[in-house]
């Protein structure tokens, strides 16, 4: 037995070791007017290798969707609900037990950002917020998660002042009643001070005194980079810098062991006359060497060679943000998964390798007629000869069970049969080629990256569909015919014209049965 012991022991260090490993994360927002549905936001991050994503809430579906995936997972108390919380501890213990208990461990759920910037953005809460925390925290505690998921608050960097130099930093003084109780806490829970840090603004607001290159983290010679006047210590970047401010300010009220994590950090790709600086070059370069800062475990000046874990503000363009062009421009894909720039990445891997352009799939349309849906289903599944038996009742990409997953599915199929040409995703005008992989749960698509994964089916609410609307649910009563795909020696047949009215017995006798589509 004390060989097993000495085994544990050293796989417990070894996991300790690859959670301590810095790594690339990436915020998901959702103000998008065609939201992609949860597993597709999925598919996305499993092709890209993205393992930790931040959410902005702690939706439902999201949360389903991300279960059995391994992608660790921050959810958030949005700022519109932090005065309940924060005033009422069973508020916050049934927040837990509905959103983080109902989830975890097959979501894997490792911390609660409690608020985010409530200093600048709803100054009148922060009195609660140390309470809000502690209250999150007791409920953790409550239900033995308190080690596995942290609790802490993401904090704007404007909080700090005097940034440079950075070991005269210090965080504005008429906070202090509530940042030392919010340090306190975070020391004591083992938690990291979560900061958000916005080089681009501080470029844009510096009228010219921060120069370009020193916020894009380009290569500078030692004579053009920044010296900190009472270390001699050199700075290459604005990140580096505001991390080693938030060090310095924190030790200025006497702690000194809390770790930091980047929340947010960006660059945006678009904007308005009065930003020239907001271009796909720039956020590529930003973004690029933002990633091999990490992954390479520099670190900064202060703390070389311990890298700071960092979450990439964000996944998708959020079209419905307001304000100017700039703010709606800072994602990584457009809502279909396309990128907005392919990132320069070497020695990192394959995380965020956002170059899809030979990983494409066919799928339904939005919006396309119904009608030639179904006739195209019927035809790839009868002439088209695709093999169609993943659609059974029973097998894994049975459900959604309406004819627009369906679709996608046999379209998709037939598209990577055919070699991918353009023309073999056309099907009269109702499909499309995405390079967002459909696959979804354990329906793992032809040429999905997922394919060598570990892929579990979820309960996520079914794409494009409701129970109310779903073909597959409510075929049974009524008038009306439909087209039947039915499963026979091993090959299928469309059948035409089937009566609605005889769909229930016929189902009752076979599983090997489809409905295609209803009329």
């Amino acid at each position: 037995m004390a060989w097993l012991l000495v085994f544990v022991l050293l796989l417990a260090v070894s996991q300790a070791t690859a959670d301590e490993d810095p790594y690339i994360g990436v915020n998901i927002g959702t103000d998008l007017s065609i939201m992609p549905h949860p597993t597709q936001v999925v598919a996305l991050l499993k092709a890209q290798q993205i393992r930790h994503v931040r959410l902005y809430d702690a939706d439902r579906g999201m949360l389903a969707a991300l279960a059995n995936t391994g992608i660790r997972v921050m959810v958030s108390i949005p700022n519109e609900q932090l005065l309940g919380i924060g005033q009422s501890n069973s508020t916050a213990a049934n927040w837990v037990s509905r959103n983080i208990v109902a989830h975890y461990p097959a979501t894997n759920i490792t911390a609660i950002c409690v608020g985010s910037e409530v200093f600048i953005s709803l100054p009148n809460a922060a009195p609660v917020l140390v309470n809000a925390m502690k209250y999150v925290h007791s409920a953790l505690v409550a239900s033995n998660l308190d080690n596995q998921i942290k609790v802490s608050t993401p904090l704007a960097s404007s909080i700090i002042l005097d940034s440079f130099p950075p070991s005269q930093a210090f965080f504005n003084r008429s906070w202090n009643p509530v940042m030392v109780p919010i340090l306190n806490f975070l020391q004591s829970t083992g938690s990291p001070l979560m900061l958000n840090i916005y080089p681009y603004y501080d470029y844009m607001q510096s009228n010219g005194v921060i120069p370009l290159d020193y916020a894009l983290f380009k290569p500078l010679s030692p004579t053009k980079e920044a010296v900190d006047s009472n270390t001699l210590v050199h700075y290459s970047n604005v990140f580096d810098a505001m991390v080693d401010a938030t060090y310095f300010a924190m030790a200025f009220l006497n702690f000194t062991n809390i770790p930091v994590i980047v929340t947010e950090t960006g660059w945006p790709s678009k904007g308005d006359s009065n930003e020239p600086d907001a271009t796909i070059e720039n956020a590529n370069t930003y973004n690029s060497n933002l990633i091999r800062h990490v992954i390479n475990k520099t670190g900064t000046p202060k703390r070389p060679g311990i890298a700071v874990s960092t979450y990439i503000y964000e996944l998708y363009n959020e079209d419905l943000k307001p304000g100017v062009i700039s703010e709606k421009n800072w994602g990584l894909f457009d809502a279909n998964g396309d990128p907005i720039y392919i990132l320069r990445l070497t020695d990192s891997g394959s995380l965020l390798a956002n170059d899809t352009t030979n990983q494409t799939y066919c799928t339904a349309k939005e919006g396309a007629d119904p009608k030639m849906l179904q006739a195209a289903l019927d035809w790839a599944c009868g002439p088209g000869k695709v093999d169609c038996s993943q659609l059974l009742q029973g097998k894994p990409c049975y459900e959604p069970d309406n004819v627009i997953a369906h679709a996608t599915y046999a379209f998709d199929t037939y598209y990577h049969r055919m070699g991918k040409t353009p023309d073999a995703c056309d099907f009269n005008g109702v499909a499309d080629i995405t390079t967002t992989d459909p696959s979804h749960g354990s329906c793992v698509f032809p040429g999905s990256l997922g394919r060598n994964g570990t892929m579990v089916n979820i309960t996520a609410p079914s794409m494009n569909s409701t129970s109310s609307d779903s073909p597959g649910r409510n075929f049974y009563g009524g008038g009306g015919y439909a087209s039947v795909l039915v499963e026979q020696g091993g090959l299928f047949d469309v059948v035409q014209n089937v009566e609605l009215e005889s769909m229930t017995s016929l189902r009752n006798h076979s599983k090997s049965l489809i409905l295609l589509g209803s009329y």
